[in-house]
């Protein structure tokens, strides 16, 4: 029996992301490639990362910057908070809240990731950080609000 997935979808990691890491299938969605690429991260898997990264983003300096990242960071969880259409039929927006602890330290990753559609594959554009208030819910899925959960 495989192991569940690190992408925390409930599902078998044979049967969730592993069949896109292991090249058998492509991603047919922006989430779908959402989760993957975070258990490419969980799993250190640099070049399902770099093959994801959408062309006109990828630096020489990536694959040295991940692979130097992975020993230090241990990924624990993976909330999608939404999922958007973007401006025409190949963007879009999926929004997560990823936890992780780095030389022992906890930490979270909220981020608005765009996609785009090429070719009929979906690679990882780029980000931003929405802004969450005080007094907001918190991103985690915790239900309680930002000032008395990860904002503290």
């Amino acid at each position: 029996m495989s192991e569940n997935c690190p992408c925390c979808s409930g599902l078998q990691y044979s049967l969730c992301c592993g069949p896109y890491l292991s090249g058998e299938h492509i991603p047919p969605s922006p989430e779908a490639l959402m989760r993957s690429r975070y258990t490419a991260y969980a799993r250190h898997d640099v070049d399902y990362l770099l093959a994801t990264w959408h062309s006109t983003h990828r630096t020489s300096q990536l694959r040295q910057a991940l692979s130097e990242s992975f020993p230090q960071t241990v990924w624990q969880g993976l909330t999608i908070v939404a999922r958007e259409a973007g401006s025409h039929d190949n963007e879009a927006y999926v929004t997560f809240f990823a936890r992780y602890s780095e030389n022992g330290r906890t930490g979270a990753v909220y981020e608005r990731s765009r996609f785009v559609r090429e070719d009929q594959r979906w690679y990882y554009i780029d980000g931003t950080a929405p802004q969450v208030g005080r007094n907001d819910r918190c991103p985690c899925g915790s239900e309680k609000k930002y000032k008395k959960c990860c904002g503290q």
